[in-house]
């Protein structure tokens, strides 16, 4: 019983599917780029009806040159990628050192910030004010002991007992970072 085009044509792919990898790895450099290349041309494979199977004059040719348009759509595709990129960042990115950094944090990171920021309020409040002031000034403000102590007209040791004692409040609440 013979093979229908489309049979045959699956039957050359899965005879030459080693070569096919072999081939588009050395193209694109990538041992994973080329399987994907070469499952994508199966898909291509199936996706075909049984009249356009028929008209393949050459099946091997067929596939190389089906693998081919696919690598290059993948090329064109990452230019195109490349370019929306680069159009974001010079939108709204800042570039620190020649690395390209975003001005924002992501929403998970922002998310887990304001969640850290709320358990630090909420551990704050019961602390004396003159603990929760020297803590804002050295943390938030970048004051010194010394600097506090004077603003505060306490001992600079009283500044660092206040400071210890939040940190070890913040320590024991919200846990490190």
């Amino acid at each position: 019983m013979a093979l229908s085009a489309k049979a045959e044509l699956v039957s050359v792919y899965i005879d030459r599917r080693p070569a096919l990898v072999r081939f588009f790895a050395l193209r694109t450099g990538s041992e994973d780029r080329a399987e994907d290349i070469v499952q994508d041309i199966y898909v291509r494979l199936e996706a075909m009806t049984e009249t356009s199977a028929a008209e393949v004059e050459n099946p091997a040719a067929f596939l190389y040159r089906i693998g081919g348009n696919l690598m290059l759509d993948g090329v064109r595709k990452g230019r195109r990628s490349a370019v929306r990129d680069q159009a974001w960042s010079d939108a709204g990115g800042v570039a620190i050192g020649g690395m390209s950094v975003a001005d924002q944090p992501s929403p998970e990171d922002a998310a887990w910030a304001r969640l850290k920021l709320d358990q630090v309020a909420q551990a704050l409040e019961g602390m004396n004010p003159n603990v929760r002031l020297a803590f804002r000034l050295h943390k938030i403000e970048g004051l010194t002991h010394a600097e506090i102590a004077a603003r505060m007209g306490v001992s600079r040791s009283s500044v660092e007992k206040y400071v210890s004692a939040v940190l070890a409040r913040l320590l024991q609440q919200v846990g490190w970072p």
